[in-house]
């Protein structure tokens, strides 16, 4: 894991007011996620490759949850 103490996070511009966001830090070649209500706690960290396959995911439904 990277030294992500000078990390600058940044949340989306689509992120509401409900609390449910995450931010996103680039450090290196490191992408970096954590949740933006546990700043101290779990980040993942996603190589270039890795990222672009996860917002590929992300954009096609992958993940999507349905009730």
């Amino acid at each position: 894991m990277p030294d992500l103490s000078r990390a600058v996070w940044r949340k989306s511009s689509r992120s509401g007011g409900n609390g449910a966001c995450v931010e996103v830090a680039v450090v290196g070649d490191i992408i970096a996620v954590r949740d933006s209500k546990k700043p101290r706690g779990a980040v993942l960290a996603f190589g270039s490759g890795g990222w672009h396959a996860f917002l590929g995911g992300v954009k096609s439904g992958k993940f999507e949850v349905t009730a």
